[in-house]
C-alpha cells in the first residue's frame, strides 16, 4: 500500500492511546511495541515489552527456497529494528489450486530455517488458497523498554549508518524481466536472506537511540518516517551509500521496481537533491527494497563504538549521513 495513503488511512482511526503501547502506528514504525507489567502478572518495576509485528509478500526471487528465507528475514528484521529479540512467529501462506507440492514445501523449508537460525520459535500458522503465491510471517520478540530504538527518537547532530547495500527492487525487477540471469541476482539474494541480528546486537552494544529496517518503503521512504517522527531533517550523502553491483546499471536503464514513482509521489516537496547528483542513483535511493538493513542513528560521540562493534560481528560499516535541526524539507541528498 502506498506509504502516503497508508499514513492517511491509519490517520483517521488513531483513538485515545493505551498507556502500554509504547510504540504504534502513528509514527509508521517498523512493529508495535507493548509494556508488559503488572496487569499482565509481571513484578512490579519488570523491564519488558512485547515486539509485534507482520508481513509477507509474493515471490521476488526464482528460486523458492531462497523465497522463503527472505519473507522470513524480512518479517524478523522489524524486530531487530526496534532494538528486539524475536521471539516466536506465525507462518502466512497462500498458494494457489494446483502449485506445485515440491515448491510448496521448498518455500517453507527455506522461511523455517531462517526462523529457527534467529532462536525464535516457530509456533504455528494459516493457509489459504490465492490467486498469486503470498508467504510470510507474524513475529513477536521482546525488548528491554529501556532500549527501544523506536523511529521518533533521532536527534540533531547523530551520524547515521547502513549496514546492507541498496538496488534490490531494480535487480529483482531486472531478473523478472529476463534482463538478467538468475545468477546475477546471487549476491542480492544472499543479502535479503540475511539476518539483521548481527547488526541489532551492535546497535545495542553502542547505544544507538533510532533505527528503522530499509524495505518496501525504500530507503527515502524509511528515512522520511524518521525525520517527520523525530522532528529532524535528515542528510545523505549519495556517494557513500552501498549499492549492489549491477544495480545502478540497471537503473540507468531505467529499471526500477514501481517504488520510484510511488515514494516521488509520497514525498513531493519534502526532498531536497543537490545539483550534479546522478539522476539514476536519486531513482534508485526512491525505490522499495526487500529485507534491507538497518538505517541506524546515534550520537556523534559513539560512532567509533558502533563501527567496532559492527567490525567485530562482521558486518559492514556505512556512514551515510547526519542529522540536523529541522529545515525546509525532511531529506536532503547531498
Amino acid at each position: 500500500m502506498p506509504m502516503g495513503q497508508l499514513t492517511q488511512v491509519l490517520r483517521e482511526f488513531m483513538g485515545a492511546r493505551d498507556e502500554r503501547l509504547l510504540v504504534g502506528p502513528e509514527t509508521v514504525d517498523d512493529a508495535g511495541v507493548v509494556r508488559l507489567g503488572e496487569a499482565e502478572g509481571l513484578p512490579a518495576g519488570s523491564r519488558i515489552a512485547l515486539v509485534q509485528t507482520i508481513d509477507y509478500f509474493p515471490p521476488i526471487v526464482d528460486d523458492p527456497r531462497a523465497y522463503g528465507a527472505i519473507a522470513a528475514a524480512n518479517a524478523l528484521s522489524d524486530v531487530y529494528a526496534m532494538g528486539g529479540r524475536p521471539l516466536s512467529a506465525l507462518n502466512l501462506a497462500g498458494f494457489p489450486k494446483g502449485f506445485p507440492a515440491e515448491w510448496i514445501a521448498e518455500i517453507f523449508r527455506g522461511g523455517f530455517e531462517k526462523v529457527r537460525e534467529s532462536g525464535a520459535v516457530l509456533a504455528g500458522g494459516h493457509t489459504v488458497e490465492s490467486a498469486e503465491p503470498l508467504f510470510g510471517f507474524a513475529v513477536t520478540g521482546l525488548v528491554d523498554p529501556e532500549l527501544v530504538t523506536a523511529n521518533d527518537r533521532a536527534r540533531p547532530g547523530d551520524a547515521v549508518y547502513l549496514t546492507k547495500p541498496l538496488g534490490m527492487g531494480s535487480l529483482t525487477t531486472a531478473a523478472k524481466q529476463g534482463r538478467i540471469p538468475w545468477d546475477d541476482m546471487r549476491a542480492a539474494a544472499h543479502s535479503m536472506a540475511q539476518l539483521n541480528a548481527a547488526a541489532a546486537e551492535a546497535m545495542i552494544a553502542a547505544r544507538a537511540h533510532a533505527c528503522t529496517d530499509v524495505t518496501g518503503f525504500g530507503l527515502l521512504g524509511h528515512a522520511s518516517n524518521v525525520a517527520r517522527a523525530s522532528g529532524v531533517t535528515l542528510r545523505l550523502r549519495l556517494a557513500d551509500l552501498p549499492v549492489f553491483p549491477g544495480a545502478l546499471e540497471q537503473a540507468r536503464a531505467g529499471v526500477f521496481s514501481g517504488g520510484t514513482k510511488r515514494g516521488k509521489a509520497a514525498l513531493a516537496g519534502e526532498v531536497d537533491v543537490a545539483p550534479g547528483l546522478e539522476p539514476a542513483l536519486v531513482d534508485l535511493v526512491y525505490d522499495a527494497e526487500t529485507s534491507g538493513g538497518l538505517l541506524i542513528f546515534l550520537a556523534a560521540d559513539r560512532a567509533g563504538g558502533l563501527e567496532r562493534e559492527l567490525v567485530a560481528r562482521g558486518v559492514p560499516v556505512w556512514r551515510v549521513g547526519e542529522v540536523l535541526e529541522r529545515g525546509g524539507v525532511l531529506l536532503e541528498l547531498a
